[in-house]
């Protein structure tokens, strides 16, 4: 039976083991809520999208890709123009550690072998060539690290609002007191909320909207001040700790070990 809302028309047909899409998209386009029947794997080799799954959101740089597993419905945001390219799996083919969506390192050789399955078109189940390919690509998959970059969103109707505001604009600094009222809540029953459904207070919910944000902006080559400032950080250094701490590393350091894979030729 059809399930509404499921997209069936990029699936591997019968003897493929993987399909393909390749597509371009302007600043401010939105890929209205859809799922598809296979595990899918979305990248872009330039440009930052912006993915909605449930109570999820996710900022994916050409540094990461976005696992979707198969019947997972989402949108996708784009901030700025991007240059997508998606891998459609058989279900069950590709083994991941959770259920769920999940960010994933690219490596220089997983891009690659992402491109050249895109260039093919479609990986045949029975062609040495593409099933060569097909297991590589699935090897490396399989073994990709996971990347802190989910927020998650509350379901309170008067939270989600507050947290959209601040997706909104991750550099204000109101007070959360003033915030809850603007939204129409106590600040301790905004507390609760945040508490209760997503395990952590506000203002470390906050702190990680920042840092994704923060992300996206050293992607595009803002330098580490210039984010700093831009994410409502009023002194660099503190920032500096704080990327540390969420990532393991320095902004500055995070940016060389992670450069930018799509500076490379296009395809």
């Amino acid at each position: 039976m059809r399930q509404p809302g499921v997209i069936r028309d990029y699936d591997p047909k019968p003897g493929i083991s993987v399909a393909t899409l390749a597509y371009e998209y302007t600043s401010g386009f939105q890929v209205p809520e859809h799922a598809h029947g296979s595990d899918q794997l979305i990248y872009a080799i330039r440009g930052v999208m912006e993915v909605h799954a449930g109570r999820n959101m996710w900022l994916i740089p050409p540094q990461f890709a976005l696992w979707i597993p198969a019947r997972t419905f989402h949108r996708i945001r784009m901030p700025a123009a991007v240059s997508m390219r998606t891998l459609y799996f058989r279900p069950g083919l590709v083994s991941r550690p959770g259920p769920g969506c999940a960010v994933l390192s690219i490596t220089p050789l997983l891009r690659e072998l992402v491109i050249e399955t895109v260039r093919i078109g479609r990986l045949r189940a029975r062609n040495p060539h593409e099933r060569a390919l097909r297991d590589l690509t699935i090897l490396h998959l399989g073994k990709a690290t996971s990347a802190p970059t989910r927020v998650p969103l509350p379901t309170d109707s008067r939270a989600l609002a507050l947290a959209r505001a601040v997706l909104g604009d991750p550099s204000q600094s109101k007070p959360l007191a003033r915030l809850c009222a603007e939204a129409g809540m106590s600040l301790r029953t905004m507390q609760r909320v945040f508490q209760r459904e997503l395990g952590t207070d506000f203002d470390s919910w906050r702190r990680q909207v920042r840092l994704v944000k923060a992300i996206e902006l050293l992607v595009r080559g803002s330098s580490v001040k210039e984010t700093a400032f831009a994410i409502g950080y009023q002194q660099p250094s503190a920032f500096v700790e704080a990327f540390r701490r969420a990532f393991g590393s320095t902004p500055k350091a995070w940016c060389l070990a992670h450069r930018n894979p799509s500076a490379g030729p296009a395809r």
